[in-house]
């Protein structure tokens, strides 16, 4: 990557500030090997199954699913359950905590994907707006539990991409259990958790108002990692989007780098190291 004045902007914006907030969407797994699930091509590559039986994204990720086709709606999320568990996070999750770890208000990290990757790679204070498939809950629900999906593996033909039985189960009422995942047209979802975790960040945020706001891989379908870190980085702080598809600011104090996250982040790295 070509060393350019906005990469030397971004790494003194990063230098200068307090604190580190991190706003990353799909497109910061890419670089792990994990689908960004972007069209419906994207979405095929990774599953072929679903082409043949011509369903998208849109229409795997519907809670009616598991209502009308438990078995189809889990084979879905018991694969990617399983994926999310044996990937790596690749190297610029590293960077991004030793740089939070530098700081005096240190990082925090505001997340609509599900696969828990930030906190395998160490981060403690993280906002998964969108929640986890690393938790469980009633998909009734007859009430506000969620628990770890630790313990849970599903087993499923990957030619038909359809769990078997038996169906992982609700630990108070033994109906069928889902991910406590927010799902598209979900007016099921257990909200609590991710919740927390986000009142946690934004107490965070106003303690330490100085922050340089990393932007990774967010795009503007989906806009709620976008329009948070806007939000966060207005009063005082400063924005750092890196998107090699939807780099555009329009941010007093922002930045636009439009390569892929791994290779930015190196990149950022070797001239803070250098400064």
């Amino acid at each position: 990557m070509r060393t350019d004045d906005e990469l030397d902007r971004a790494a003194a914006l990063i230098a200068a500030a307090d604190a580190l907030l991190v706003c990353a969407g799909a497109g910061m797994g890419v670089d792990s090997g994990l689908p960004d699930f972007r069209g419906d091509e994207g979405f095929w590559r990774a599953y072929p199954p679903y082409e043949r039986l011509g369903l998208r994204f849109a229409e795997m990720a519907d809670p009616r699913h598991f209502a009308e086709d438990p078995a189809l709606a889990w084979g879905f999320y018991g694969h990617r359950l399983e994926l999310y568990r044996r990937t790596v996070p690749h190297e610029g999750f590293a960077l991004l905590r030793k740089w939070g770890e530098a700081k005096p208000g240190g990082a925090a990290v505001f997340t609509s994907n599900v696969d828990g990757q930030f906190q395998k790679a160490g981060f403690g204070l993280v906002a998964e707006v969108h929640g986890s498939i690393h938790h469980l809950q009633c998909t009734v629900p007859c009430g506000e539990r969620i628990w770890s999906a630790a313990d849970l593996h599903v087993e499923i033909d990957e030619d038909t991409m359809r769990a078997a039985e038996p169906l992982p189960e609700c630990l108070d009422c033994g109906r069928l259990a889902r991910p406590n995942i927010l799902m598209f047209g979900d007016f099921d979802w257990l909200s609590r958790r991710s919740d927390e975790q986000l009142r946690a960040v934004n107490e965070w945020r106003r303690e330490w108002p100085d922050v340089v706001v990393l932007e990774l891989g967010a795009g503007q379908a989906v806009p709620t990692v976008r329009r948070y870190a806007e939000l966060a980085s207005a009063a005082n702080g400063a924005l750092v989007r890196i998107n090699p598809r939807e780099p555009d600011v329009r941010h007093g104090r922002g930045v636009s780098l439009p390569y892929g996250a791994l290779d930015t982040l190196t990149a950022l790295d070797e001239l803070l190291t250098a400064g």
